[in-house]
C-alpha cells in the first residue's frame, strides 16, 4: 500500500516545510518531498488543502475520557478512550491507573496488558495503547491532590516488581515521591528496568529530589501541581527539576492548572526538548459539566474544571490538541515546538522515539492533518487513513 499526502505544511523536528508532500509505504514514512510529487505510483492520494501535517500526538498521562476510565478494567473502556483520543489527534497513549486498592490497580494493569496483546495480534485503526503510566499509590500524603488518601503508601520494590510482571513489562512510567521510605530502592530498581521514574505528588525538599535524580528520576509529574511550593530558601522539587537538564517536565496546559507565566517560566528553564504536554484527562473529557468519578471519588465539573467536593483539582477535561493550541496562544511557543512537546518529547520519555513522535523517514506513519485552530481534519494510523 502506497500513499501520498500532498499540498501540506509538514511539521518536522527541524522546520515547517511549506507546500510539501509525504509518501508512505506499508505503514512507514518513505519520503518527504518539496512541492508536488508524481502521483502515478500511489494507491491512495490525500490532498491536505494547504493545512498542517504533523506527527500524531502521544498522551502519556491520562486517566479517561468520554465517560470511561482506565480503572474500569474493561476492553470497552479502552476502546472508547482510544476512539475519542483519535478524534483529537492522539494516535497513541499510555493508560494511566491511579491510587486505589491494590486489587483494583492490578485489575486495571491486567486489563491493559491483555488489550495490548490482543491489539498486537489484530491491530485496529484507532489510537494505540503503548503501555501503562502508574500514577500512585507511592505518594506524599501532604501532596496527594485528588489521590484517595486511604490507599497511599510507601514504595515497596517487591510490590512494584509484581506489578511489572503482571503488566508483562508494559509499565513505561512510574510516578512516586522520592522522599518516602523505600523510594531510593524503588528508583534504582525501576531505572535498572528501563522504566521512566517521575517525581510526583511529592513534598520532597530540594536535596531529597536531587538525590532521587542522581538515582534515576528523569521526569516530573504535572509540574507545579501536587508538589511542595517553590521557595527562594527551599526550592524543593520545583527548583530541582527546573534546574536539572536530565529531567523533563509534564505540563497540563489548560489555563486552569497553571498560570501562563508559570508555563513560560518552565519553557524558559527547560527549553523545547524538556516539556511534555499531557492532558491528565478524566472521564468527563468530551462531555458536559456534571458529576463524575475519579479514583472512586465524586468529581464535580463546572466550566470545564474538574474538582473534588473540597475544591481540589481532580484531573482535567483537556484534550491534547487544545493543549498544543494553548501553548501557542497562551504561552507564546511556536507551533512546531508545541507539536514537539506533544509528540517527540513524550515519545522520548517512554523510549518510543525510534519509531514514533516525529515526521522522519523510516518512522511509523502515525500522522494528523489540522488547521490553524488545531481542529483535527484527518488522522492516519499505521499508514491507514480514517475516513
Amino acid at each position: 500500500m502506497k500513499m501520498l499526502i500532498k499540498n501540506v505544511s509538514i511539521i518536522t523536528p527541524y522546520e515547517i516545510k511549506r507546500n510539501g508532500s509525504l509518501s508512505i509505504e506499508d505503514g512507514i514514512i518513505s519520503n518527504i518531498l518539496d512541492g508536488d510529487a508524481s502521483e502515478e505510483y500511489y494507491d491512495k492520494i490525500i490532498d491536505g488543502e494547504n493545512e498542517y501535517l504533523a506527527p500524531g500526538f502521544i498522551d502519556i498521562h491520562n486517566h479517561g475520557n468520554f465517560g470511561h476510565d482506565v480503572m474500569e478494567a474493561t476492553f470497552e473502556s479502552l476502546i472508547s478512550m482510544a476512539d475519542f483520543h483519535m478524534k483529537n489527534g492522539v494516535t497513541s497513549f499510555l493508560a494511566t491507573p491511579m491510587t486505589e486498592s491494590l486489587d483494583k490497580i492490578e485489575s486495571a494493569i491486567k486489563n491493559v496488558r491483555k488489550y495490548i496483546e490482543k491489539e498486537k495480534k489484530a491491530p485496529k485503526v484507532r489510537s494505540q495503547v503503548l503501555g501503562i503510566y502508574l500514577e500512585g499509590p507511592y505518594f506524599s500524603m501532604e501532596r496527594k491532590g485528588a489521590q484517595p488518601p486511604q490507599y497511599i503508601k510507601n514504595p515497596n520494590v517487591e510490590e512494584i516488581k509484581n506489578l511489572i510482571e503482571l503488566s508483562n513489562d508494559n509499565i513505561k512510567v512510574v510516578a512516586l515521591a522520592p522522599e518516602l521510605k523505600g523510594a531510593k530502592e524503588a528508583i534504582k530498581y525501576l531505572k535498572n528496568k528501563g522504566i521512566t521514574v517521575s517525581a510526583g505528588h511529592t513534598d520532597g525538599k530540594y536535596d531529597e529530589v536531587k538525590y532521587g535524580i542522581e538515582l534515576g528520576i528523569s521526569q516530573a509529574t504535572h509540574l507545579y501541581n501536587g508538589m511542595r511550593p517553590f521557595s527562594h530558601r527551599e526550592p524543593g522539587v520545583i527548583g530541582a527539576v527546573l534546574t536539572d537538564e536530565r529531567v523533563s517536565c509534564e505540563i497540563i496546559c489548560d489555563g486552569i492548572h497553571l498560570h501562563p507565566a508559570a508555563m513560560k517560566l518552565a519553557v524558559k528553564a527547560k527549553g523545547k526538548d524538556g516539556i511534555i504536554l499531557v492532558s491528565d484527562a478524566m472521564m468527563a473529557t468530551g462531555l458536559k459539566d456534571g458529576e463524575y468519578k475519579l479514583g472512586g471519588q465524586n468529581v464535580f465539573v463546572k466550566k470545564g474544571a474538574a474538582r473534588l467536593a473540597d475544591g481540589t483539582l481532580a484531573g482535567s477535561t483537556l484534550t491534547l490538541n487544545r493543549a498544543v493550541w494553548n501553548m501557542v496562544h497562551m504561552v507564546g511557543v511556536s507551533l512546531e515546538d508545541a507539536v514537539r512537546m506533544a509528540s517527540l518529547n513524550p515519545a522520548k520519555s517512554i523510549g518510543e522515539n525510534d519509531r514514533k513522535g516525529s515526521i522522519e523517514i523510516g518512522k511509523d506513519a502515525d500522522l494528523i492533518i489540522f488547521n490553524d485552530d488545531l481542529n483535527i481534519l484527518k488522522v492516519i494510523i499505521h499508514g491507514l487513513s480514517i475516513e
